[in-house]
C-alpha cells in the first residue's frame, strides 16, 4: 500500500518550471514552423492547440519563465504568432521519455465531480507508468477520461493520483482533478484522517482476534524487490491494525486498517507476524505454507491459486472529507469475483473436512 509516488516518476515538458539564467543549457522539447496562412494568434493559444499534454495555464507559466521561444528569442504568452515563425519550447533538462499518453482503457468510476474522482481498480492494472510499464496503466486511462478538460494535464504532478495501490491489489483510489484538491487530499492522507479498510486472506490461523502491528517499513537489503520491517532508526514508521473476520482452517480472512501508507505495508506487516498473504508471490505466499501433506490437499490449494492468481488483497473502503464542500465522503467496493470464489472454495473445504 503506498501513499507516496515513486521518486522516478517523470513529468511533462512544462513541469518544474524555473526561470532560465543567461548561461543555462537548454533542450528542445517542441518545435514547429508556423504555416504561411496562419492568422496572428497568441502563442499560448497556439501551443495549447498543439501540445496534447499541457494546459494553457502551464504554457503561460513556461512563457513567463523564459522557456517559450519565437525565432530563438524568449517571448511572453501574449506574443502574437506570425506566419513562418519558428516556435520552440526549450527546457533546462532533456525531454522525458515516459510522458503520460491518454489511452482508451475502461474505468470503473464510483464517484466523480469537477474536483475529484474515485475509481475501483481491478487487480492486474498498474497504477502509474514506470519500471517497464509505460502504457496501459490507470494513469493512462485517467488521462483519456480527462482529455477534454482543458485545465487537466495528466503529466502535472499537482493533479492526479493522491495515493496508490499495488498492481495485483484491487480496490478504491481517489484522483484529484485540481491542484487545490490534491493538496487538500494529500494533507488528509499525511495527517492520517482518511479511512481505509482492506480485506486480506492470509496463511495460517491468526491467533489474536485483533491487534496492531507497528514496524518501520523499508527496502529489504537482502532483496531489493521486497520491502521488510527494519529497525526503528531505518525505514519509515508504519502502523497496521487488523481484525479477524473469518477463520478458515489453514487460512484467515482479516480486515486491515491503515494508519500509515507505506510500500507493500499490509503485505510486509502480515508477513512480519507470520501470516503471509495468500498467493503473494513476492513474499512467498504462492507456496503451500500451512496444511497437510496429502496430494488431495495440495491439488486443492493449487486450484485456489488458479482461482485467485494474485495476492488476496482488496482495498475495500475509502473515506475522506471533500476538499471543497467539506462533506464526509465514504465509499465501499465489494470483494471482486476472484476473492469471493477463493473464499467460497475454502469454506467448502472446511465444511467438508468437518463432515469427515
Amino acid at each position: 500500500m503506498i501513499e507516496e509516488l515513486p521518486d522516478d516518476i517523470e513529468n511533462d515538458v512544462l513541469d518544474d518550471i524555473e526561470p532560465v539564467g543567461d548561461e543555462s543549457q537548454l533542450y528542445e522539447h517542441f518545435r514547429v514552423v508556423v504555416d504561411k496562412g496562419q492568422e496572428m494568434v497568441r502563442v499560448d493559444k497556439y501551443l495549447f492547440d498543439r501540445l496534447t499534454n499541457a494546459s494553457r495555464n502551464r504554457i503561460q507559466k513556461a512563457a513567463d519563465a523564459g522557456f517559450v521561444m519565437a525565432n530563438g528569442k524568449p517571448v511572453k504568452s501574449s506574443y502574437k504568432v506570425k506566419p513562418l515563425d519558428v516556435i520552440t519550447v526549450m527546457m533546462d533538462r532533456p525531454r522525458y521519455e515516459n510522458e503520460v499518453i491518454p489511452e482508451d482503457i475502461p474505468l470503473d468510476i464510483v464517484y466523480e465531480d469537477k474536483y475529484l474522482m474515485v475509481v475501483n481498480k481491478p487487480a492486474g492494472l498498474v497504477v502509474h507508468p514506470g519500471h517497464g510499464n509505460y502504457r496501459g496503466t490507470l494513469v493512462n486511462a485517467i488521462a483519456w477520461h480527462m482529455k477534454d478538460i482543458p485545465d487537466y494535464d495528466a503529466n502535472d504532478p499537482h493533479v492526479g493520483l493522491v495515493h496508490r495501490i499495488d498492481k495485483d491489489t484491487s480496490g478504491l483510489l481517489v484522483i484529484a482533478k485540481t491542484p487545490d484538491a490534491k493538496t487538500n487530499l494529500g494533507l488528509q492522507f499525511f495527517n492520517k484522517t482518511t479511512k481505509r479498510r482492506y480485506r486480506a486472506l492470509v496463511w495460517g490461523n491468526v491467533e489474536q482476534d485483533e491487534g496492531t502491528i507497528v514496524g518501520n517499513v523499508g527496502r529489504n537489503p537482502k532483496d531489493r524487490m521486497q520491502m521488510t520491517v527494519l529497525p526503528d532508526d531505518q525505514g519509515k514508521h508504519a502502523v497496521t491494525h487488523y481484525r479477524v473476520l473469518e477463520r478458515l482452517g489453514y487460512v484467515t480472512l482479516v480486515e486491515c486498517v491503515l494508519e500509515t501508507g507505506r510500500t507493500h505495508q499490509i503485505r510486509v506487516h502480515m508477513k512480519h507476524i507470520g501470516h503471509i498473504l495468500f498467493n503473494d508471490e513476492r513474499y512467498g505466499g504462492h507456496e503451500i505454507l500451512k496444511g497437510t501433506h496429502f496430494a488431495k490437499y495440495k491439488q486443492f490449494v493449487n486450484n485456489c491459486f488458479d482461482i485467485c492468481p494474485r495476492q488476496a488483497l482488496h482495498a475495500m473502503t475509502l473515506g475522506f472529507v471533500h476538499p471543497v464542500t467539506g462533506e464526509e465522503m465514504y465509499f465501499t467496493s465489494e470483494l471482486p469475483d476472484d476473492m469471493n470464489r477463493l473464499l467460497d472454495k475454502w469454506r467448502g473445504y472446511i465444511s467438508n473436512r468437518e463432515l469427515e
